[in-house]
């Protein structure tokens, strides 16, 4: 069956028509999860089961299998409910934080800077993670469902290499956050980093490799690359941009409280039949079927 992998329904608001091999695949995907808890079904949107689906090639066995495990990650994890106070502490450094200003698409921009890892556990790295990833979904505009991510390599030296965290930030966004990551710009990283990444790229699905772009300072295309993206006065000087202004842990706290008091009714709106319906609340227990038709490795397609 052929299926266009590049008609994508944005963020909830169904703003292009879907085919019909696309709803029956859709359709599919419902009835292989079964019933679900109220909860449960306000997760399973169209939007969010499509990108189950454009994760696996819509494939509709792996994409349920993949969505199932979700569910029962979510009913157990519950990322929706993590507050700043449990995550302070690992961001004190700007490790991770959500930009106050998005790319000239509308995407939510994710800056990440490894060097300024000040946490050795591994839980507190990936529950920051996690936060970061509902946070950056919170804020996502209307019309859009990725976001970018902006790398920032200085200061990194190869004690920053975990493997273990590697794999564990993987395993999260591979299984968890399917066809969020819409471009991730890594920017002046090191000539030691290129042999790493060539080490993870065969867990990398061509789609998302091809998402991933290497920019650097001294090459004169960078300029440009940034400002096809970014409004240069908005965009961080470390990346090349005009804004001087810092990470600043105060007022990046305060911002994120009051993200966190959103974060109730921006799920709760989901019930509305014209909301914007992405991941839910809390969800009850979810019961995983084996399915011996999807693959137990599949790669890497954030």
């Amino acid at each position: 069956m052929s299926v266009d992998p590049n008609s994508t329904i944005s963020n909830g608001h169904e703003t292009s028509l879907i085919s019909q091999e696309q709803q029956a695949k859709l359709n599919e995907v419902r009835k292989l999860i079964g019933t679900l808890s109220d909860k449960a079904s306000v997760y399973c949107s169209d939007a969010s089961i499509s990108r189950y689906l454009r994760a696996r090639n819509w494939n509709v066995k792996k994409a349920a299998k993949m969505l199932k495990q979700t569910l029962e990650w979510r009913s157990e994890y519950k990322p929706e409910e993590i507050r700043w106070e449990e995550v302070a502490n690992e961001a004190e450094t700007g490790k991770i934080y959500r930009s106050n200003y998005t790319d000239k698409h509308g995407r939510t921009v994710l800056v990440m800077r490894p060097s300024r890892q000040n946490s050795k556990s591994i839980k507190g790295q990936i529950k920051y993670l996690v936060y970061c990833m509902e946070n950056a979904i919170l804020n996502l505009a209307a019309e859009q469902e990725q976001m970018v991510w902006l790398i920032d390599f200085d200061g990194f030296n190869l004690s920053h290499i975990s493997v273990k965290v590697t794999r564990e930030t993987a395993y999260v966004l591979q299984n968890h956050y399917p066809e969020r990551l819409g471009l991730a710009i890594l920017y002046n990283p090191p000539k030691f980093f290129e042999p790493f990444f060539t080490m993870v790229k065969p867990l990398l699905e061509p789609k998302t490799y091809n998402k991933v772009k290497f920019v650097y300072s001294n090459d004169h295309n960078t300029k440009k690359v940034m400002e096809d993206l970014f409004d240069m006065d908005l965009l961080e000087s470390s990346f090349g941009g005009n804004n001087n202004i810092g990470f600043d842990i105060n007022i990046y706290a305060e911002r994120m409280k009051e993200d966190d008091k959103k974060m109730p009714s921006f799920w709760t709106r989901a019930n509305s039949p014209s909301s914007v319906t992405q991941d839910a609340p809390s969800l009850g227990p979810i019961r995983l079927d084996s399915d011996s038709n999807a693959s137990e490795n599949e790669k890497l397609h954030a």
